[in-house]
């Protein structure tokens, strides 16, 4: 299998961005990023999408309606080719008609928690009886940042440390995403920045917090692929959103050290699976996990921890179907969360 990494939430200037799609891609470049998708809100943009270098940038979009107070419902829409914003006061519809064009949704930062500092209203998810959607995002930079801050101190400090504040994917949204997979069907679990480029000012202090590029090296989505991209813009794209269809991914926390090389696999007899994928019992079915560092993994069985190690392995094995997950946290901070696995 082949690894890329990529991230799929940020904004340009045809929102409330403050870098255009080609600085989004030379960002994308000196991080090492190797695909992004721009998610500029209720909007796609035509003609902007290809290889800048050697980056592959795409487009979708952040639809969510405007109109409704209080916010909320944002999804993420890959592969519409199309802006499905007039459909927003739907979010059904919106599933719907991605769907019928063979794209991909995910509901944006489904929990999340107002920031008492900067007095921004949680732009969580509310329309819980949508169905048919891809998958959530489980883990968004930003999202996290602004429930960090409840002082002016905090703030001050996150800003000089960014990595100070940072701890995980919001558990509530774990729960959420481990409920919705209890009844076996797979829904994908992806991380993204929510990169802005914006400005704040701290006082006298203007700073730019979480430039681009920084975000980049910070909460990615990891990719497995079978053949190696074409170079070729509408073929790669669709490898790319294979690959986050079937949940062949992780989100990975770079910035705590490259979570490139990580590894989980099931086997039961001759029959294996990975990520995403599921695996008929023969019997007892082994799990295993393999961390590119040390760190303390945790095999996650239908929403408990059933196994626990320390170091850069991890083996379980087990009898009872469900779904299993794999969590890796350094020095108390999250750093890997994967897709899960089925045991049927």
């Amino acid at each position: 299998m082949i690894e890329l990494v990529g991230n799929m939430h940020m904004h340009t200037t045809y929102s409330d961005g403050t870098a255009t799609h080609r600085e989004v891609a030379e960002a994308a470049a000196r991080a090492g990023l190797d695909w992004v998708i721009v998610t500029d809100h209720n909007i796609w943009v035509k003609g902007v999408s290809g290889y800048y270098d050697n980056v592959l940038l795409l487009v979708g979009e952040e639809v969510h309606d405007c109109r409704r107070v209080p916010q909320a419902n944002h999804l993420l829409v890959f592969g519409a080719e199309c802006e499905l914003a007039l459909l927003a006061a739907n979010p059904q519809a919106v599933i719907d008609e991605a769907n019928s064009r063979g794209a991909l949704t995910f509901l944006a930062h489904p929990v999340e928690h107002a920031s008492r500092l900067a007095k921004e209203d949680a732009l969580g998810w509310s329309d819980w009886d949508v169905t048919g959607y891809t998958g959530i995002e489980i883990w968004n930079y930003m999202s996290e940042f602004k429930a960090r801050i409840p002082t002016f101190l905090h703030a001050l400090r996150y800003a000089f440390a960014p990595t100070a504040g940072i701890r995980g994917p919001f558990p509530e949204a774990l729960a959420v995403w481990d409920q919705l997979s209890s009844g076996g069907k797979l829904v994908v679990g992806i991380g993204g920045a929510d990169a802005h480029g914006n400005t704040y000012s701290l006082g006298p202090l203007r700073r730019t917090i979480f430039p681009y590029e920084y975000l980049f090296r910070a909460v990615n989505t990891h990719i497995l692929i079978t053949d190696p991209l074409a170079g070729e813009m509408a073929a790669d794209q669709a490898v790319i959103l294979h690959a986050l269809r079937t949940g062949r991914a992780w989100v990975g926390c770079d910035v705590l050290g490259s979570t490139r090389g990580f590894a989980f696999e099931a086997r039961s007899g001759l029959a294996k699976a990975t990520l995403g994928g599921e695996v008929n019992r023969a019997g007892a079915v082994t799990l295993e996990v393999t961390t590119p560092l040390s760190g303390d993994i945790r095999i996650i069985g239908n929403g408990r921890v059933v196994s626990r190690a320390t170091g850069q392995k991890c083996k379980y094995l087990t009898t009872e179907a469900g779904a299993y997950r794999v969590e890796v946290h350094r020095g108390r901070k999250g750093w890997i969360f994967s897709n899960a696995i089925f045991v049927k």
